[in-house]
């Protein structure tokens, strides 16, 4: 009997992958579309935001162990473990005075988003989803070829 549960598993990281890909390039898309947010509903200046990813699924040690053992060289695939603000990046000052928001001095302070970090991470996002597509792919022409093998 030929088990088919690594193909499967393959499909599955993959999806986790581009799904969490996709999820970054909407929070880049959030993050373009207030670049020149001076004020939200809460009357603060927009903070950038920032995704992080880590391995999907979480075991007991037991059955961790044993599935390494089992399961050497596949993982699980992707998830989105937080969605932080950047709070490491500073905003940015610009003299302003006549802005509805500038401060007593004249300065008006715009989002830490930075348009050119943010198409590169963009580009970066929709590589990897490229590339999990692309193996998403060849699993299934791996499986449809070993289907008609398998038909004579």
């Amino acid at each position: 009997m030929i088990s088919t549960g690594n193909l499967f598993d393959s499909f599955n990281i993959n999806s986790s992958g581009m799904t969490a890909e996709r999820f970054r390039m909407d929070i880049i898309s959030q993050n373009i579309a207030n670049a020149n947010t001076t004020r939200d509903a809460t009357g603060d200046v927009y903070t950038r935001k920032v995704v992080t990813f880590s391995e999907k699924g979480t075991q007991t040690p037991f059955s961790k162990i044993l599935n390494e053992r089992l399961d050497h060289y596949s993982g699980r695939g992707v998830k989105v473990s937080s969605v932080k603000d950047d709070t490491w990046t500073d905003y940015k000052m610009v003299y302003d005075p006549s802005h509805p928001d500038a401060d007593e001095f004249g300065y008006v302070t715009y989002p830490n988003v930075d348009i050119v970090t943010e198409m590169t991470n963009l580009i970066d996002a929709q590589r990897g989803y490229e590339a999990n597509a692309t193996a998403f792919n060849s699993s299934k022409n791996l499986m449809s070829q070993g289907l008609s093998i398998a038909q004579g």
